[in-house]
């Protein structure tokens, strides 16, 4: 056990990083599940990385501006091209989406076939780095946090209609994949969202965000005292949160819960 990984400069910023994902992760997470979308944020957050892949095969400086733009704008595309499917064939959008992903997936595996780093870069994506975290992914990912929620508190998600949901979640997840990974962004997303169930309008948020917290410190420390790889301890211990908090609200469950799951947060729907 190692208590002197528990110093403030190791994990600090790493706790900072997350909070700053679930502001906008959380309520976008209950927008998704009630949606019946669950697997686009693994989708977008595998295009906005292989935006990342494709930034780095061409000689693009790692972490630059120009491997920002590469993501967000992959991320984009991806998010075109979603809104274009479901008003096509809202039917088939969730499968559709699983073949985004698995294709999004697979050209990743082959732009890094050639490379002597792939599996590492691979794994970078997938689990992230979140203990790498310095001062200049913070104010990146403070900026668009910022920004993203003065656009949901505006109503901007329901006045821009289809596109303004999936370009806000490209944007979300774009800034957020390159620092948890994506198995952390789909966990941040879905964990709160679905342990939260028996709640509405804003409690809802404040619960997912303080389960999500929760999680993310958890986790870190955990990680720190036995030396295990941050992103999966943090996965887990928001799983298990999760399950706590859904069983203390289970008695409170009712098919009302899903109708409008974000309500004052990111939307005009009834409060508690």
């Amino acid at each position: 056990m190692n208590t002197d990984a528990l110093a403030w400069g190791i994990l600090g910023p790493a706790l900072v990083a997350g909070v700053l994902v679930l502001l906008t992760h959380v309520p976008l997470g209950m927008r998704v599940l009630s949606r019946g979308i669950v697997f686009i944020d693994l989708a977008i957050a595998q295009i906005a990385g292989l935006g990342v892949i494709g930034a780095d095969t061409l000689g693009l400086p790692e972490g630059g501006w120009a491997v920002q733009v590469a993501a967000v704008l992959a991320a984009l595309l991806g998010a075109a091209l979603l809104t274009w499917t479901e008003r096509r064939a809202p039917a088939q959008q969730e499968a559709l989406i699983g073949v985004l992903f698995v294709l999004a997936a697979c050209a990743g595996i082959l732009l890094l076939a050639g490379n002597p780093h792939g599996g590492e870069h691979l794994k970078d994506l997938l689990v992230g780095q979140i203990l790498w975290v310095d001062t200049s992914h913070l104010l990146w990912l403070g900026g668009v946090t910022a920004a993203l929620l003065a656009f949901m508190h505006a109503g901007g998600l329901d006045r821009w209609g289809r596109f303004g949901f999936y370009a806000t979640f490209a944007v979300a997840v774009t800034a957020s994949v390159q620092v948890v990974g994506v198995y952390l962004v789909f966990s941040s997303l879905i964990v709160p969202a679905l342990a939260t169930l028996a709640w509405r309008g804003a409690r809802r948020v404040v619960l997912g965000l303080l389960l999500g917290a929760f999680g993310y410190a958890g986790g870190l420390v955990a990680s720190a005292l036995w030396d295990w790889p941050s992103g999966a301890v943090i996965v887990w211990a928001l799983a298990v949160g999760g399950l706590a908090l859904a069983w203390l609200g289970s008695h409170r469950l009712s098919p009302s819960d899903l109708a409008n799951p974000v309500g004052n947060w990111c939307g005009h729907g009834p409060s508690d």
